[in-house]
């Protein structure tokens, strides 16, 4: 005989509107074991993609359910690579009434660990609402969504924070940052631009998915110059990113400094109030350091670091933030900044076949 799990799994595609919405309730709560849901033959998994679609209830259970199970191996695979179940996410969540958007982007961000998730940066599909994007282009999509969505702004039922975990697994990819980097026809815009307001916002989940691909971006050692240019236009058409004040501020506390080492300081970093606080996540704060060290690559980079009195920032974020990660990414930029130039870096060249995750 079924048990009463595997009855109330069974229950996912009955015909009657209660009992689906009765056994989705109960299996939110189940739904820490992924195993409920694999028997027989990934059928229960079936039965949740469809309820996506199902009343608004029953379409946020489904969804809660399939955020807590996704990161099954087995499970995300089928959600990550069924195109048609990606495709009906994205619809949802372009959507500026849907009620679980938020549980969407926490979904996508999951699936955003499939490698087949790359597909989204070059995917064309149905223009949205205009007042999410007006690029057809499904990461341009999201990316709005995120950008615009920010406290409610878009959706009154979202906040769309989580996708900025998505938006810090499509840089991993060289053609995400490429996109990133690159100036969009749709809106003449560089989209990384667009994301460091949010180097200090409230959410903890934005900050730190905003970090990573800001620093997965620095990657791109050519695109070094566009970053840390602050001209509004270069001589390309393509504004500077200007992105040295967003990683800098998070870095600072409410210390003072000599005048003869905030004089050269960026405006931005001069005269910081004495309640400023630095970034409290030690995790987030230690990513922005790995990027002022990922612009040290370059003699460029390293002279323009130096150039605006970094050094004095990272000495005392060094000592007063006690964790050892922090204080050993601040070490090594140290090295680096007060080194003689005829000394070998410690952050050779950036090898192209090289992953993010061997360099750090």
């Amino acid at each position: 005989m079924p048990t009463e799990v595997e009855e109330l799994v069974e229950f996912l595609h009955h015909g009657n509107t209660q009992i689906r919405q009765v056994a989705c309730e109960h299996l939110v709560g189940l739904s820490s074991d992924p195993n409920i849901f694999k028997k027989p033959q990934l059928v229960p998994i079936k039965d949740l993609k469809l309820l996506v679609r199902d009343y608004a209830p029953i379409a946020k259970n489904a969804l809660t359910i399939l955020v807590n199970i996704s990161h099954d191996a087995e499970i995300l695979k089928c959600l990550a690579e069924d195109d048609a179940f990606v495709e009906v996410l994205v619809k949802k969540i372009t959507n500026p009434k849907e009620q679980a958007a938020d549980e969407i982007a926490m979904l996508l961000s999951n699936l955003a660990k499939s490698d087949h998730l790359e597909r989204l940066i070059t995917l064309k599909r149905t223009l949205p609402d205009k007042s999410i994007s007006t690029s057809p282009y499904a990461l341009d999509q999201l990316f709005d969504c995120f950008v615009k969505g920010a406290n409610g702004s878009l959706n009154k039922h979202a906040n769309f924070d989580y996708l900025s975990y998505l938006l810090a697994d499509m840089s991993r990819y060289k053609s995400g940052r490429d996109h990133f980097l690159s100036k969009r026809s749709y809106d003449g815009v560089v989209p990384l631009s667009k994301l460091t307001v949010f180097t200090e916002h409230k959410s903890d989940i934005r900050r730190k998915g905003v970090a990573s691909t800001i620093k997965n971006a620095a990657f791109e050692v050519d695109k070094h110059p566009l970053l840390l240019s602050d001209e509004t236009e270069s001589h390309d058409g393509t504004p500077g990113v200007n992105i040295l004040p967003y990683i800098l501020l998070p870095i600072a506390g409410p210390e003072e400094f000599p005048e003869d080492e905030s004089a050269n300081m960026l405006p931005d970093l001069q005269l910081l109030p004495p309640d400023k606080s630095r970034e409290s996540d030690p995790e987030i704060l230690a990513t922005h350091i790995e990027t002022l060290l990922l612009f040290t690559t370059t003699r460029e980079g390293r002279d323009h670091l130096r150039s605006v009195s970094v050094y004095p920032l990272i000495r005392e974020c060094h000592a007063h933030v006690k964790d050892e990660g922090v204080i050993e990414v601040c070490d090594r930029l140290v090295q680096v900044l007060m080194r003689d130039e005829e000394e070998k870096p410690v952050v050779e060249e950036i090898d192209e076949d090289q992953t993010i995750e061997e360099v750090f």
